[in-house]
């Protein structure tokens, strides 16, 4: 499926996503699903969340992806946090700048959580290294 096969708020959504998450993210988030009862999720997500709140004026994406991070560390959503980590590098944040994020949230989310998430941010920097050095 083609992204000009969704209605036009996925469209707007899906353009956004793939500025931030890359295209190879969201392709594989999408063919996973795609045919499953899992595909109407990611096409609601996609609208709701990728279109309607990014798309909104009053932050940056730089300033939404800091916030994601936060939101993500406290919730202790790993597998979100992953491609966030991505997603806020590309927006514009610096790795000090991410690593800062984990110890802000670790001081009102608790250790466990902090360094569960570090654990996560270490891997997405360690992978993007060994891609660098490739």
């Amino acid at each position: 499926m083609s992204d000009e096969e969704f209605s036009a708020p996925v469209q707007a959504g899906l353009r956004v996503r793939r500025e931030v998450m890359s295209d190879a993210f969201v392709d594989r988030a999408l063919d996973r699903t795609r045919g499953t009862d899992s595909q109407v999720m990611q096409e609601f997500v996609t609208e709701h969340v990728w279109d309607a709140v990014w798309n909104r004026p009053g932050l940056d994406r730089r300033s939404r992806s800091l916030l994601n991070l936060g939101m993500l560390i406290a919730l202790r959503a790993h597998g979100e946090l992953r491609g966030h980590v991505r997603g806020a590098l590309t927006n514009g944040l610096t790795r000090t700048e991410i690593v800062e994020a984990v110890i802000q949230a670790s001081a009102y989310c608790g250790a466990p959580a902090g360094l569960s998430a570090m654990t996560v941010v270490q891997e997405v920097f360690d992978d993007l290294d060994a891609q660098a050095d490739s």
